[in-house]
């Protein structure tokens, strides 16, 4: 007995050691790695990006669907961010150079340019013959922002009076087989539908044949799984990714849908709360409840009041008015509040998902401009890189090979026609008068140029360049002096003085006279 006590004892104080030096290792630890009775119910997984999308995507991606459907705020947001990353569109400009010294050629921009203005109509790019060029644009950014992601498939044949082999086909992110996981013949692996190679690069994407949700226009179940393989040099995925390793897109409306869900739920409670307290005029307190009652509705009695009519109570009653106090002042700081926090998911501002302009000022606006313009052209740069100049290199490819486009040695030294300016929708003035004395005085210090203020505001600086021209060209002909023509008045308004033409010195002439 005595020796088992004293192992006992023994084991007993070696767990206590072994307690001790776990708590001294967790002081030694960060403070958000305690756990203790504040952090017991918060569950953290080390798992990886495609875990946890496989699990989550199709849920998040339908429930983001339903809110932008039912949501007047999610709408708003979505709009928004679409509105400002294409708005009319990218624009394209061939920046094609001569051969020798680097200047732009002009007769192959402008042949180039004049096919893929003609390329883009909805016609001819799309291979249902219902989007342009732009459309396809605004419904990538579109679709990626609440699906997660979207494709685009390339498709090499003409379609409608098209003239280069080239169709684009926007397919929905439901489309590739989200069950598909696996390992291929070839050794590749299959995640979500996406095959890769060993370095996770995309090989091959497998796409249902028929929307698995369009049951209602499908033969049956099993033609609706029916999947084909389209290699990846075919296929543009667009979406945002977030975690290294990651294969599939998410939704990003993912940490706002139960915030506008709460939001939603919230919004109508109040609104049945403030129907039924508006409905309530007076309540009658009565000794006796039997007596002087007008009638009965639905089990309730009530008193019948017609405008400007005037009542005796029975003895003893006493009439009690209601005023009703749903919304109360807390709903629309609470409600600005929550939708704060959704801007800030989202990625646009607190106004333009809201529509609220009455706490803007010239400061807050811009400065609540310039945090949203930064994101708003890192998307724009992904899609310019990863949509606008992948099809336009293929667009090229094809326009070639067909003879639409002849460019000699374009085999040997395809950047050289590849080269583009891609222009973004225009950025908008906070204040037109501030903001153009401060580009005026970017350019004239040579801290920005003319082309680059002009690219800023969705211009072209060419096309900028030859109108001005033939205004000027107009106005001299007429006799006009305009304005806008530093040549000819001032930026204060005042006349330009006319240059006098330099004249011979005098002891010129005498040493002239002298010889």
């Amino acid at each position: 007995m005595a020796l088992f006590g004293f192992g006992r004892t023994a084991g007993l104080k070696k767990d206590l050691i072994k307690a001790q030096q776990r708590n001294l290792n967790l002081k030694r630890a960060y403070a958000a790695v305690a756990s203790n009775r504040l952090t017991s119910d918060w569950i953290s997984l080390g798992t990886s990006a495609d875990s946890e999308i496989r699990n989550s995507l199709r849920l998040l991606r339908n429930r983001a669907r339903q809110l932008v459907r039912d949501s007047d705020f999610a709408k708003a947001a979505l709009r928004a961010v679409r509105n400002n990353v294409v708005g009319t569109g990218i624009k394209h400009q061939s920046q094609v150079q001569m051969a020798r010294g680097g200047k732009l050629d002009d007769r192959f921009n402008t042949m180039i340019e004049k096919q893929w203005n003609q390329w883009t109509t909805a016609d001819t790019c799309h291979v249902g013959g219902q989007l342009s060029w732009v459309e396809i644009q605004r419904l990538s950014i579109t679709s990626m922002l609440e699906s997660g992601e979207v494709f685009i498939r390339l498709i090499n044949q003409k379609f409608g009076d098209s003239k280069v082999p080239l169709g684009l086909e926007v397919l929905e992110a439901d489309l590739l087989d989200d069950d598909y996981t696996g390992i291929e013949a070839n050794g590749n692996r299959v995640r979500m539908g996406v095959e890769i190679d060993k370095w996770g690069r995309p090989v091959a994407y497998h796409f249902l044949r028929n929307h698995p949700g369009d049951y209602q226009f499908t033969g049956s179940a099993v033609v609706a799984r029916q999947r084909q393989r389209i290699v990846a040099q075919d296929v543009i995925h667009l979406f945002s990714v977030e975690r290294p390793g990651q294969t599939r897109g998410v939704t990003a409306f993912a940490s706002a849908i139960m915030r506008l869900r709460n939001l939603s739920g919230y919004e109508e409670a109040e609104i049945v709360a403030a129907r039924a307290s508006s409905a309530m005029m007076a309540f009658v307190r009565t000794p006796d409840q039997e007596l002087f009652e007008d009638g009965k509705y639905q089990d309730d009695s009530v008193l019948d009041f017609s405008p400007g009519s005037i009542r005796r109570l029975a003895p003893g009653e006493e009439m009690q008015f209601f005023s009703p106090t749903r919304p109360d002042d807390a709903f629309t700081p609470f409600v600005a509040q929550m939708l704060r926090a959704v801007a800030s998911g989202v990625g646009c501002s607190y106004t333009q998902i809201s529509s609220d302009f009455s706490q803007s000022n010239y400061s807050s606006s811009r400065l609540e401009l310039l945090e949203t313009r930064t994101h708003y052209k890192t998307l724009q740069q992904y899609l310019i890189e990863a949509l606008c100049e992948r099809v336009y290199e293929r667009w090229m490819e094809m326009a070639v090979l067909a003879g639409v486009l002849v460019l000699p040695g374009y085999e040997l030294d395809p950047e050289r026609y590849e080269e583009s300016k891609w222009i973004p929708p225009a950025a908008q003035f906070v204040d037109p008068q501030k903001e153009a004395d401060a580009y005026k005085s970017l350019i004239r210090s040579g801290i920005m140029t003319l082309s680059q203020v002009i690219a800023l505001h969705g211009g072209d600086f060419d096309d900028q360049m030859r109108q001005r021209q033939h205004e000027l060209a107009t106005a001299d002909e007429l006799g006009i002096v305009l304005d806008t023509d530093p040549s000819e008045v001032s930026s204060n308004g005042v006349a330009q003085s006319v240059p006098v033409a330099p004249t011979e010195h005098p002891a010129n002439h005498e040493e002239d006279e002298e010889e």
